[in-house]
């Protein structure tokens, strides 16, 4: 009965897919044991929010960036009102994970390395299986959907498992891929994803640090007033800039279909 008083809950939040896991389903072979986070966690809450596809879509980034962040605006406040939800009606400790950010930028992790695996904890929670892009694939939103998670002490049995192969490996995905970061199966190079879909994080600054360094101080002026300075000006507020959503654009498996 908890879980369908929580995944009501959500859903009339507006949340689109709600699926839960016992922390002893969950896998994740490069993400810390989620009880470094909350030590006794029982259970793993997914929360879906699909993606805006007109935006997905659209060749402007700018567009395409915009709907991202609505829906990283919007899940993490339905991933605050169901962590409060839970704590008041079941009097037990929840511990929130957003998408994206913030992440572990020290060594080893560097960014790259989650504090849970979203992806897995979706697959776990019966949300999908992965497709050939390592992302996951929903049965009836596609690739479209953006995951966060409650962490939480109350024990919450997983739900059913997606067993059927929703990826019709078309290699989509791998072909449209402009960093070549999916040409390895089972595997996506983060660094070769990076250097496109982030063009004005770090590695960029640090380019554009380079190239400012040791100019003389009329170099350093026209270099200040490229476009690229404003680009990344705006990025470091803004936050993770994606340029790119071609492994989840291409994908025919989109609920639309």
């Amino acid at each position: 009965m908890s879980k369908e008083n929580i995944r009501k809950y959500g859903l009339d939040l507006g949340i689109d897919v709600v699926g839960f896991t016992s922390i002893e389903d969950y896998r994740s072979e490069r993400s810390p044991d989620p009880r470094t986070i909350l030590p006794d966690v029982k259970s793993i809450v997914v929360f879906g929010h699909r993606m805006i596809d007109g935006a997905l879509d659209s060749k402007n980034m700018r567009v395409a960036m915009m709907a991202r962040m609505g829906v990283m605006d919007t899940s993490k406040s339905h991933l605050y009102l169901m962590a409060r939800f839970i704590e008041d009606k079941y009097k037990t400790k929840t511990a929130p994970v957003l998408s994206s950010y913030p992440l572990d930028m020290e060594a080893p992790a560097m960014g790259l390395i989650g504090d849970v695996s979203l992806r897995h904890a979706a697959v776990s929670a019966g949300l999908g299986a992965f497709g050939r892009h390592n992302l996951v694939i929903h049965p009836r939103y596609g690739s479209r959907l953006s995951f966060t998670a409650l962490l939480t002490e109350l024990p919450l049995p997983s739900d059913p498992p997606v067993t059927e192969d929703l990826c019709n490996f078309c290699n989509l995905c791998v072909e449209s891929c402009p960093g070549r970061a999916l040409d390895t199966e089972k595997r996506t190079e983060d660094l070769k994803c990076l250097r496109v879909s982030q063009p004005y994080g770090i590695g960029g600054a640090f380019g554009y640090i380079r190239r400012f360094l040791g100019k003389s101080p009329e170099e350093q002026l026209t270099v200040l007033k490229e476009p690229r300075f404003m680009s990344l000006y705006q990025a470091s507020f803004i936050g993770f800039h994606y340029h790119c959503f071609n492994c989840i654009a291409v994908c025919p498996i989109d609920g639309r279909k």
